[in-house]
């Protein structure tokens, strides 16, 4: 038995879509499925719990959506060790680019999924909630729920819309961050904890973080003006922005991070600092390029 979560809404209607493709795809190969949706983030989430205790040996739970909904299935199937793979519907989809994955046909990306094994890879796991991508708060947290507050531009854009309003404001914070090895007090304007490479549809924000050592990356921007800001941002979409002077790289197996902010993992709220993460080697089932 398979499952199939989809979120509808997704890329603008297009996780509705990609969902149909998805299903029939398996009624084509005559593969056993149940679909999984909602418009309701609770009943979604409880109807996903009842699919992994009704199917525990499941062969898999395919994501048909964004980051948000790949971070929704990764909290059901990872404590159950059951596989999930993630067929891009969303805006972002950073997740699915870290797995390997680009631009891969939906009929090849599902034979892959359906004829080979999954693998394991690192997942985070902050205070008791799993994540596959970056862990983030500081600036771009700000942003994040600025974003979510807007109804108009759709897609990518948004988030660059929501820069230009919280940029002129922000100022940057004190941190505390607690590595393996060190403590580290400064100011920041952002702290990005990488287990994946990119967040906001391909800002590689921790460019060489890789999901099989057993280590996040953590990337600290110190303070800069916001003209520099402006001048440097563009560098993140390439992975350059970590030789700027005021950018500083650390690999850690466990973060604690204190301030007076907001943490953000896979594009999802987490709460209020401090928050503990910690890398989990091979704490993920999936299928990866």
């Amino acid at each position: 038995m398979w499952g199939i979560a989809i979120n509808p809404m997704s890329g603008q209607g297009k996780g509705s879509t990609i969902g149909k493709a998805v299903a029939g795809y398996f009624t084509k190969h005559d593969l056993e499925y149940q679909i999984i949706s909602s418009s309701s983030s609770a009943k979604f989430r409880e109807s996903l719990n009842i699919f992994v205790e009704k199917y525990p040996q499941a062969l898999g739970v395919l994501s048909v959506g964004g980051d948000g909904l790949a971070h929704m299935v990764l909290q059901a199937v990872v404590p159950k060790s059951i596989a999930f793979g993630i067929v891009p519907a969303g805006t972002g989809n950073d997740f699915y680019r870290a797995l390997g994955w680009k631009d891969e046909e939906l009929e090849t990306l599902l034979d892959s999924i359906t004829t080979s094994p999954a693998t394991r890879i690192d997942l985070g796991q902050v205070d008791s909630e799993w994540f596959g991508a970056i862990l983030s708060c500081g600036f771009d947290a700000v942003v994040n729920e600025r974003a979510n507050s807007l109804s108009w531009p759709k897609g990518p854009s948004r988030y660059n819309v929501s820069i230009a309003l919280e940029l002129p404001r922000f100022t940057p914070e004190h941190f505390e961050i607690t590595l393996d090895d060190q403590i580290i007090s400064t100011q920041a304007m952002l702290i990005a904890v990488g287990n994946g490479s990119s967040y906001g549809g391909g800002m590689k924000v921790c460019p060489n973080a890789y999901m099989h050592d057993g280590l996040f990356d953590v990337m600290i921007l110190k303070p800069v003006s916001k003209l520099e800001f402006l001048r440097v941002f563009p560098r993140v979409y390439a992975g350059s922005h970590i030789h700027h002077p005021q950018v500083d790289i650390y690999r850690s197996k466990r973060v604690r991070i204190e301030a007076q902010a907001v943490a953000y993992a896979d594009g999802e709220r987490i709460g209020q600092l401090p928050v503990d993460a910690h890398c989990v080697p091979e704490a993920g089932l999936t299928w990866t390029r």
